[in-house]
């Protein structure tokens, strides 16, 4: 029998039990520490350990489509052992996609990142397969979805399946929005997967290399170096931040003979670069990009980009110009794949830009289909459409008037399925629904307050004006592939003894509480070492204090110890040597 040695010993207890790297504290170089805490904790505790299904019940077949930030998070937070999970995605990994613009300069590595589906899902409580493959097709009729894969290897010319189901979630994600602008799918980079980032990163390197060939013109040579980031959001500030750190802290040094030529510009239609940010980091941003060198346009369409040059037009006057690049990376807003798009045909619902879900995050028209994150959006009821039937529902004694007590009795189920209601108060700085109630009877005392229903829908007709569209986030869609994890973990008990709000049409409750949004924040990491923050409560942070917080929440928001491990190091190993140039 082979005796282990030490080494191998503590190597195979930090592989078999991961919680045990808890136990690192990794310490920053800057005279500080840094300890990264994760509040994800495994989805397996005992403390959480669900009753396996009785003998002889049979396991019902979820298939995720995706390993994205939401299906990931649904496998991770699913922990019912009555489903038989299928997952199929084309990638066997989930990538932690707000760093990608530090993998484009090396100041994070791509594998840092990453972490393999199985990994993820291998010690749960819940049977889960794992295929990587592409579905090409949804038949919602039969209850099945088509796939191809995506191996080349020899598969006896079967590369072709079909998986039934019994509920389908579909967590797929979204492609780079062009806007059919002419050249850009042949010309441009762009940032949503690892392997966008892995090209820029190799084309950059290039790009210094060839600019540094003694057989080239001042004019080649500033060409080849001009980097023009399109789109100015989070990604693309973010990467033009991330470029300029490279180049002015690692590249110039490396190739001194070209530092004068390299000229990074961020094209923005809109008048301002971070449009959803406070206006105080709107502003600091283009002050830090105008005294770091960075060329920021605002007000300018790209209209078409060819090899060499890409033209561009000023909203406005519609002054036109060419711009000669080196590089170009687009990085403008999403759009559904063409399989999300066949889906919406199939369903009814055409001239969308994504799945349209109700507020359990359930598609339209389907019973058993989920969709969330990029890929969908929430499609919230207007108060409005039920007026007549929340009217009815209050008025208990049928008397055609509804009196505070009445009211009362519902606002909590009314603030429920109807978030806007609750959002409507706060914005009017109203202490409660009565405060409404009054604008339609003024002057009359709260004990005597009587609404018929006309006056009812005059008090409720400004509520839907504070609906508002989720963002496409990271964050928007871990906490929808939570929310729908805990939702198929008390199916069976809610079916029995539901816990949501009151059917306003109809009688009874929902089974759930409907998908709530949280919003804990953004960051914009700037350069330099510093980072705008924008959190609850209107609170807003700029400069260097806020990137340690970001270093901080980024490395606690990795998906295992091992990843998070790695990230930190990446971060030890860039403060200390620099970035790597090497093209591998």
């Amino acid at each position: 029998m082979r005796s282990y040695t030490f080494f191998e010993r503590f190597s195979r207890a930090f592989h078999d039990y991961p919680s045990l790297s808890k136990l690192i504290v990794v310490s920053t170089v800057s005279g500080g520490g840094l300890i990264a805490y994760s509040d994800a904790n495994a989805s397996t505790d005992d403390a959480h350990a669900v009753k396996p299904p009785e003998a002889g019940l049979k396991k019902k077949k979820v298939v995720v489509l995706g390993t994205g930030w939401a299906g990931t998070s649904f496998l991770r937070n699913l922990n019912h052992p009555s489903y038989d999970v299928q997952v199929i995605s084309p990638r066997n990994y989930f990538a932690f996609t707000p760093l990608l613009p530090s993998v484009t300069c090396g100041t994070v590595e791509a594998r840092s990142i990453v972490e393999p589906v199985r990994n993820i899902v291998r010690k749960k409580n819940v049977d889960v397969c794992f295929w990587e493959a592409e579905c090409f097709k949804i038949d919602e009729e039969n209850k099945k979805v088509y796939c191809r894969s995506n191996q080349n290897s020899n598969l006896n010319g079967k590369k072709e399946f079909a998986v039934d189901y019994d509920y389908l979630v579909i967590a797929m994600g979204a492609r780079s929005n062009t806007f059919n602008t002419p050249g850009v799918e042949e010309n441009c980079h762009f940032l949503k997967e690892v392997e966008d980032a892995q090209r820029i990163r190799r084309t950059v390197i290039d790009s210094f290399e060839k600019a540094s060939l003694p057989n080239l013109t001042d004019e080649e040579r500033k060409r080849m170096l001009h980097f023009v980031i399109v789109g100015g959001g989070p990604t693309g500030v973010e990467f033009a931040a991330e470029l300029h750190d490279y180049v002015n802290e690692d590249l110039v040094n490396l190739y001194p003979a070209v530092k004068d030529s390299v000229k990074i510009t961020l094209l923005e239609a809109a008048d301002h670069i971070l449009n959803m940010f406070d206006k105080r980091i709107t502003t600091f941003a283009e002050d830090k990009f105008q005294r770091d060198g960075i060329d920021v346009k605002l007000g300018s369409m790209v209209v078409k980009v060819s090899d060499k040059d890409i033209s561009t037009k000023v909203r406005g006057n519609g002054e036109t110009s060419s711009i000669p690049y080196g590089m170009v990376v687009w990085s403008t807003g999403i759009g559904p794949h063409s399989i999300i798009k066949d889906f919406m045909k199939q369903v009814g619902q055409t001239n969308r830009r994504a799945l349209a879900t109700d507020e359990w995050l359930r598609v339209e028209g389907c019973d058993s289909i989920y969709a969330l994150g990029d890929c969908a959006t929430v499609n919230q009821r207007k108060v409005m459409e039920d007026i007549a039937a929340i009217f009815s529902k209050a008025d208990k004694d049928n008397s055609g008037t509804l009196t505070v007590k009445e009211f009362e009795e519902v606002i909590k189920d009314i603030c429920e399925r109807y978030p806007q209601v609750e959002l409507y108060l706060k914005n009017k700085k109203m202490s409660g629904i009565v405060d409404l109630l009054k604008e339609a009877k003024m002057d009359v005392a709260k004990e005597s307050i009587e609404l018929n229903i006309e006056e009812f829908k005059s008090a409720l007709s400004e509520v839907d004006s504070q609906m508002k569209n989720l963002p496409a986030t990271a964050q928007v869609a871990a906490q929808q592939g939570t929310y729908l994890a805990k939702c198929f973990n008390r199916m069976e008990e809610c079916e029995k003894n539901p816990e949501g709000p009151l059917r306003f049409r109809g009688s009874g409750r929902h089974r759930f509480q409907p998908f709530r949004y949280r919003h804990l924040g953004q960051f914009a990491p700037l350069g330099g070492e510093q980072t705008a923050a924008q959190l609850p409560g209107d609170w807003i942070s700029i400069g260097h204090s806020s990137q340690w917080l970001w270093y901080s929440i980024y490395a606690s928001k990795q998906v295992s110890w091992r990843t998070r491990a790695l990230v930190v190091s990446d971060w030890m190993r860039r403060f200390i040597f620099g970035r790597d140039s090497s093209r591998i």
